[in-house]
């Protein structure tokens, strides 16, 4: 099991994408939406929110526009009690990234990304507080700050920090389309993170990504790219592959768990988020791997029967009553 500095100020410090989320209150295709909601959107973000939520003390590290938008992430991420102390204001004209959300009948879902030059990846690597970063247990770093300088080098000093602190690292690629040029060169900058951190938690789709970065044309396997990870380094590889659970890997062992099967889906947008969450925060308290996977699966469910994926992450007590009420499935 991974261990954990202890006595630290912060348990888990987020760095990235902070982002605004606009989802249609109109079920149905976009074009017949006339009624919106405005929630906190970036997936280092709602994971912030959602780990505050399991009542762990959280920073966040990060760039917003000097705007509405940008005061209102700062403020929302504020009133969760995340520190945000380290959240800088973009005074470029950089706007904070918006994401349009399509909710469809049946938990279906699809959404239209904003991140043109956007003030998230406007992290400086001169920005970022060496200091800071040594008073938590954890770094949580995404993908997406990867895309697109100078936020890449911020990522790179910040992990570097991390490490030399022995502040463990947790990785998410949080790849989304349009982000990055191509595949391709995602999976160079992924596999590159990957092999530095200490936790990795992707999906099956991404992990492909970075698998292919490696391993080239060659047909693609969870337990070969684990095994690789681990061998670098990591002490934790994270598979899920939604509906059909997730798969842990480390030196010792390899868990498999289901996940939740439950009714009134609404969408999926934010359910890696909280899984990481629960995840992370199991891990924090001492608990054994399948322990960690029922209590993110737990969370991610009750984060798609909710409209956002910031406001609708389960408390302490919502996440502990759901366990003690559902049982795990593997999908048939």
């Amino acid at each position: 099991m991974i261990s954990f500095n202890q006595n630290t100020e912060y348990d888990v410090i987020c760095l990235g994408r902070s982002t605004v989320d606009i989802y249609s209150l109109d079920i149905g295709a976009l074009e017949n939406a006339v009624k919106f909601a405005k929630y906190l959107g970036g997936s280092p973000a709602n994971t912030a929110v959602a780990l505050s939520k399991l009542n762990l003390k959280v920073g966040f590290i990060g760039k917003v526009s000097d705007d509405g938008m940008g005061r209102f992430v700062k403020q929302y991420l504020d009133k969760q009690g995340i520190d945000v102390s380290h959240i800088l204001t973009d005074k470029e004209g950089h706007k904070t990234a918006i994401t349009i959300g399509e909710i469809l009948e049946g938990g279906q879902c699809s959404c239209l990304m904003y991140r043109d030059n956007c003030a998230d990846l406007y992290l400086n690597q001169s920005e970022i507080d060496a200091e800071y970063i040594r008073k938590s247990k954890a770094l949580l770093v995404s993908g997406t700050s990867l895309s697109y300088s100078p936020a890449r080098e911020a990522v790179i000093k910040a992990v570097g920090i991390a490490q030399d602190a022995g502040v463990k690292v947790i990785f998410d690629p949080d790849f989304r389309e349009g982000t990055w040029s191509s595949k391709d060169i995602a999976g160079v900058y992924l596999l590159d993170q990957a092999v530095k951190s200490d936790i990795v938690i992707s999906t099956k789709e991404e992990m492909a990504i970075i698998f292919k970065a490696l391993f080239h044309n060659e047909p693609y396997c969870n337990e070969k790219i684990a095994c690789y990870l681990l061998e670098k380094g990591c002490s934790l590889v994270n598979i899920k592959d939604g509906k059909s659970g997730s798969t842990v890997y480390s030196k010792e062992e390899t868990v498999k768990s289901p996940s939740y099967h439950i009714d009134g889906v609404v969408k999926t947008f934010g359910a890696g988020d909280s899984y990481a969450a629960g995840f992370i925060s199991a891990l924090l308290m001492g608990k054994d791997l399948k322990f960690a996977q029922a209590q993110g699966a737990g969370a991610a469910a009750i984060t798609i029967k909710g409209h956002s994926c910031s406001d609708a992450s389960p408390s302490r007590d919502e996440l502990n009553e759901f366990m003690a009420t559902h049982e795990l499935a593997w999908n048939r």
